[in-house]
């Protein structure tokens, strides 16, 4: 998706968890804001699909959209489901795992 896709959202009601549609056994995102400062990414898995562990640099916010998952952070699992917010600190080694087909908002603020 280019720039151009994402200047069509502006200013438009739309709902975020319908940007993105759940697709069999993989993980499929949709970057809505891509700046110096940050982003905003609506992500979609399909169940048991995940992302290892890793770190970032800035803090990293995920709010559930539908369905449900895990988070690990610094080796604590949360249970999270649909409209529930957990903010991922920046250096903090952290994973996720879909329980269940779900989708996901990620906000990274830079410095």
């Amino acid at each position: 998706m280019g720039r151009t896709d994402r200047e069509e959202l502006k200013g438009k009601v739309i709902s975020l968890k319908d940007l993105v549609a759940y697709q069999e056994g993989s993980i499929a995102s949709r970057m809505i804001i891509n700046t110096k400062s940050g982003s905003i990414t609506i992500f979609s898995f399909d169940k048991d699909e995940g992302i290892s562990e890793h770190t970032a640099p800035v803090d990293a916010v995920a709010t559930i959209l539908d369905g449900a998952c895990e988070i690990q952070i610094s080796g604590i699992t949360y249970p999270m489901k649909e409209g529930e917010t957990i903010i991922m600190p920046a250096g903090a080694p952290h994973a996720l795992t879909a329980t269940s087909p779900f989708k996901m908002m990620l906000v990274m603020i830079k410095e």
